[in-house]
């Protein structure tokens, strides 16, 4: 490993969390705002077999302003240090946003530090200087096979070529310490991981996430890409191997519990689902909302910045998402992985029947 590649993984394991006991639990009394997404569209220029958002091309009618959004931030600045929280934009396709830079400009000034998650397909080399100008420090770009696999998971034929392009370009930008790559392992590209990895030493990446398709939004529709239990197996022994290797610094996502000898092996962090806690957004239309990817429940919309104080919300509502209960069951309060899983992900739990949708022990039958 090459000194400044060294020095990038540094960085990206500076980045995360020190979730121990203590803090975990004191989240629970005073939450702390570290992380927080700004869903600035739910348009898109794809339309991908696992979407979580069943993001579309037209413009919504209640497409959030640029300006509600300044003022949402500018609340956020005003009470607490901003350069302590990291702006993570998401969309949809950010890019989609004639006006996305405009915010950036703001947040920017206001002292934010910020990265996106993008298809991709949009970059322009006008874009990659107002990504530089306005101090952008991360990206995630998703790549989910080789060329034939990935355009037809996200139905936009030609679009490979363009992204591997757009993944050298951005780590040309000065302001950019991080161009992570993320694979969404589905039925359809797990025989690719492999000819994946040799194609991001190619191109020199130096963050690799791997997550797994989940069963929310549109991959609901779609359950012949979600994988099954020989299938996870797989792919965490797949992790664990190319971390041993320690070229690049591969992950397995936030999703997931995985048991304290994987939690140890495939990731950096142990797993902790801190929506609500630490984790807040505002969604496409103003909802002031937790983590994204959780279901768009009526109950769990906590106000909207059209009509409420984004501080006001996060200090005096989300009470619900701040009971380490929230997410329990008379089977997950009798396992003894009940401590470390709290039930594993909110995106994933079933409040319909009660139970999660995903558990390691549906995996593994052995001990975790």
């Amino acid at each position: 490993m090459d000194e400044m590649t060294n020095d990038i993984m540094k960085e990206i394991k500076s980045r995360n969390m020190d979730l121990s006991a203590e803090f975990i639990k004191g989240l629970y009394q005073k939450p702390i705002l570290k992380d927080l997404f700004l869903e600035v569209t739910s348009r898109c220029n794809a339309k991908c077999e696992h979407c979580g958002s069943n993001c579309g091309y037209d413009i919504p009618e209640d497409e959030i302003s640029a300006e509600l959004i300044k003022k949402a931030l500018k609340e956020v600045a005003e009470k607490y240090c901003a350069n302590d929280i990291l702006l993570n934009i998401t969309g949809g396709e950010p890019l989609m946003r004639k006006d996305l830079f405009e915010m950036m400009e703001y947040a920017d000034q206001l002292g934010f530090r910020w990265g996106m998650t993008s298809n991709g397909m949009l970059i322009t080399d006008e874009i990659l200087e107002k990504m530089n100008q306005t101090h952008m420090e991360t990206i995630s770009i998703s790549l989910d096979g080789l060329r034939e696999t990935h355009e037809s998971f996200r139905k936009v034929p030609g679009s490979y070529d363009i992204i591997i392009k757009n993944i050298q370009k951005l780590q040309k930008v000065p302001s950019i310490k991080i161009v992570q790559v993320t694979t969404v392992a589905n039925k359809k590209n797990l025989h690719e991981l492999e000819a994946i990895y040799q194609l991001m030493k190619d191109l020199h990446v130096i963050s690799w996430r791997v997550i797994n398709v989940d069963p929310i939004g549109r991959a609901k529709g779609n359950s012949d890409i979600l994988l099954n239990p020989e299938e996870y197996q797989y792919l965490f022994q797949f992790i664990k191997e190319k971390r041993e290797e320690a070229i690049m610094n591969v992950e397995y996502g936030c999703s997931h519990y995985l048991g304290l000898d994987l939690e140890k092996e495939l990731r950096d962090n142990y797993f902790f689902c801190g929506t609500g806690l630490f984790v807040a957004s505002i969604l496409s239309n103003g909802d002031i909302f937790v983590c994204p990817n959780v279901e768009r429940r009526k109950e769990f919309i906590q106000g909207n910045i059209k009509e409420d104080n984004f501080v006001d919300v996060w200090e005096n509502r989300f009470q619900f998402f701040r009971n380490e209960n929230r997410t329990s069951c008379d089977t997950c309060k009798k396992c003894d992985s009940w401590k470390h899983c709290l039930g594993d992900s909110f995106h994933t739990w079933n409040f319909d029947e009660g139970r999660p949708n995903f558990c390691i022990k549906m995996i593994d039958k052995e001990d975790v």
